[in-house]
């Protein structure tokens, strides 16, 4: 009796192949937006400059096309939804969209923006800077924000913000169109601002002169010849007029973490991963949203 039993839990279970629908054949142009945060041709361009990444080097046992993985990696990011309910959704299993995730994250990190260097480049910058409240010479506002995140397993005190959450904190710089220019993304929560640009290629670069032009900070960098923070008291109409176009210069970057956040809503919430996933997960989210701006 007891070997039968055995020999009927030792059968191979017979592997299910759920339907894998096209995405893109599926939903209109509207509906592909608001579900996947792109539209159909920023997708399909995406998937091609990606399938050398993505593609499946097999036809064996119905192998996810890059198609499919980027659709269901844009799924994830967009709801932030539990790993198996985005699978019930494109028809991969639990395991299988994490896999994707993970590995559309990496393929998407490796395209995070450089901060510009060239001249032209930042001419156009400060330009745009300038219209906002005529603030001179800015080529970038920069602030962080914090991403929740589960708990660790290592070093868990480490990742304990100011507000009592677990998190990392992200860095980022912006330009007038709430593009991102730059962003650091793996540092815990606890680290404060200040020392995560202290230890950046970017505060060499604007320490070494590479960059010409400022940045816009709150009060909580240090000021800088090339990093201007507000007046925490102004006494004359002079400081005020100056916090006053500093703060509606620099408020860029608040307003990009807002349209980040709430265009990728799995940065809004929670997010059940490990931190170098994690941070894998937000630089991809930036290179997109870059794009979708």
């Amino acid at each position: 009796m007891w070997f039968a039993v055995l020999m009927e839990r030792a059968v191979r279970r017979e592997r299910v192949f759920r339907d894998r629908s096209n995405p893109l054949e599926v939903y209109n142009d509207d509906e592909i937006i608001s579900r996947f945060r792109l539209t159909r041709e920023a997708i399909l361009r995406l998937t091609d400059e990606l399938e050398d990444v993505l593609g499946p080097t097999t036809a064996r046992s119905h192998s996810i096309p890059a198609l499919l993985q980027l659709c269901t990696a844009l799924r994830f990011y967009a709801t932030g939804s539990f790993l198996n309910t985005v699978g019930d959704t494109v028809g991969l299993s639990k395991a299988s969209v994490s896999r994707v995730v993970y590995r559309v994250s990496g393929a998407l990190s490796e395209r995070l923006p450089q901060f510009p260097v060239e001249p032209a480049e930042l001419s156009r910058l400060k330009r745009g800077f300038y219209n906002i409240s005529r603030f001179p010479n800015v080529v970038g506002a920069i602030d962080g924000t914090h991403v929740k995140i589960q708990a660790p397993f290592e070093n868990e005190h480490l990742f304990v913000n100011r507000k009592g959450h677990h998190s990392l904190n992200i860095q980022a710089v912006c330009d007038h169109n709430l593009k991102f220019l730059n962003c650091v993304a793996r540092w815990p929560g606890s680290v404060h601002d200040s020392r995560i640009l202290q230890h950046s290629q970017l505060f060499e670069a604007f320490e070494e002169g590479m960059i010409d032009g400022i940045l816009l900070g709150d009060s909580g960098y240090p000021l800088k010849p090339w990093l201007l923070t507000p007046f925490l008291n102004p006494t004359t109409p002079a400081q005020r007029k100056y916090n006053t176009a500093h703060c509606s210069t620099r408020n860029t970057i608040e307003r990009a973490f807002g349209v980040l956040k709430r265009r990728f809503h799995c940065l809004h919430g929670e997010l059940r991963m490990i931190p170098e996933r994690v941070c894998k997960i937000v630089c991809a989210t930036v290179v997109l949203h870059n794009m979708a701006r």
